[in-house]
């Protein structure tokens, strides 16, 4: 069976033409990887990990156990800064905008293409979260253990392997510890690293290992656009001043209007009022309530519709209250406020880094999945750059909850590993 027949099932929803192209471009880079995945020098590299997998888990534990929550991941930064200077790469640095990073020198002339490899330093937890970590057999249990630090410490354990094994690659890689990637944090490092870093202009791929599948990788960026609306006016005595304007009136009305448009199936688009809040006491009319708005999209044309159509019933909303009730103590009035604003985008499935990915992942004896979903990849994908998220080895659960969980059971966790690793070398290119 060819890759393009194995492939198929995958890609549903493809075009025809793409699948076409797809099909001589990845048997050719199925041969390329399988040349890399079957030398001595990607043995020795494999090996290391194995043997090294200790030091990988305790690298694990002493990062998750470093707090970062969104706007706070300081320390956990200034940890693996510390950590990537003592693993021998150059340019080791912190941004401004907080990422951390350093890079492993290819044989290329300085200067020339970089391979971004990155993962996340936040998670999503407040400051006084109990971070420790509790292990029960294979098992390690903490929040954000899995989501992102795994990922952090399997980049450290990559280096490790590459010096282990002398690989000298064709272009330089660029390991980066990501800021933001988190809810509030709205990509804010990976934003800076595409549009303000110095880097900006050199990456010619981009891979963001978040979670633990190795087979399931992200081609497709959701966008989303967030709004904290507020709904304003008089406010009053509920008994007294009865009859004047509510903003609460209009708030509901411009929920229910959002409720009331429908969005395509394909590409998968989704709204929520998420969050709400304002108000005083229970006798009062409240002079200011606010709620929160998501929109998502995997198309950039209909999160646009869908962002205009909002904006629309906000003011009619206010329009409504407005002639409904008494304003001669004054208007409602409407503040929408942008709170989250991440792009779509998409990595073509025939791009080099792609069919890399997928027949790295074919080779470990994994079956790909191609999906779409909200990463750090968001941002380059939307600016063309190949860009691809997947996970980093092994199994875990419960992202984003107080019992998460990752199995750092060494067998399983190291096929996942390797995917990856030979991913990276059949992007960045080997002697």
């Amino acid at each position: 069976m060819t890759l393009r027949d194995r492939l198929a099932p995958v890609l549903a929803g493809a075009s025809a033409a793409c699948l076409l192209t797809l099909g001589g471009g990845a048997l050719a880079q199925e041969t390329a990887v399988d040349a890399i995945a079957g030398s001595a020098a990607f043995g020795t590299a494999k090996a290391h990990l194995t043997r090294d997998f200790d030091k990988t888990v305790a690298d694990i534990i002493t990062l998750t156990e470093i707090p970062a929550p969104p706007f706070q991941e300081a320390e956990r930064g200034k940890a693996y800064l510390a950590m990537l200077q003592a693993h021998g790469l150059t340019e080791t640095t912190t941004d401004a905008e907080g990422n951390v990073m350093g890079l492993r020198r290819g044989s290329g002339p300085a200067g020339g293409p970089v391979v971004v490899v990155s993962a996340h330093l936040d998670t999503v937890f407040p400051a006084d979260t109990d971070v420790k970590v509790r292990r029960e057999g294979t098992r390690l249990m903490a929040p954000g253990v899995g989501d992102d630090t795994r990922s952090l410490a399997v980049l450290l354990a990559y280096i490790r392997a590459m010096d282990a094994a002398k690989i000298v690659t064709d272009k330089d890689i660029l390991f980066v510890g990501t800021v933001g990637e988190e809810g509030p944090g709205d990509l804010r490092g990976v934003r800076h690293l595409f549009t303000e870093g110095a880097y900006k202009d050199r990456v010619s791929a981009f891979f963001s290992f978040d979670g633990s599948d190795p087979s399931r990788v992200v081609t497709g960026a959701v966008g989303s656009k967030r709004y904290r609306t507020f709904f304003r006016g008089p406010g009053g005595h509920s008994y007294g001043a009865f009859g004047i304007v509510n903003p609460m009136t209009a708030m509901a009305l411009a929920t229910a209007g959002l409720y009331q448009i429908e969005v395509p199936q394909t590409p998968r688009t989704t709204y929520s009022a998420s969050v709400t809040g304002g108000g005083v006491s229970v006798n009062s009319i409240p002079a200011e309530v606010y709620t929160e708005y998501d929109m998502r999209s995997e198309s950039p044309a209909e999160l646009a519709k869908l962002e205009a159509q909002l904006l629309a019933i906000f003011d009619e909303a206010v329009a409504t209250e407005n002639a409904a009730r008494s304003v001669a103590e004054g208007e409602i009035t409407v503040e929408p406020l942008v709170i989250g604003d991440r792009p779509a985008g998409g990595t073509d499935p025939d791009s080099l880094l792609v069919r890399s990915v997928v027949a790295a992942i074919e080779m470990q004896g994994f079956e790909p999945r191609l999906s779409a979903s909200s990463t750090d990849s968001n941002i380059p994908m939307s600016l063309g750059v190949p860009a691809i998220t997947m996970g980093s080895g092994g199994a875990g659960g419960r992202a984003h909850a107080l019992d998460e969980w990752i199995d750092v059971e060494p067998v399983e966790s190291i096929r996942g590993m390797s995917v990856g690793l030979l991913a990276i070398l059949a992007v960045a290119g080997v002697q």
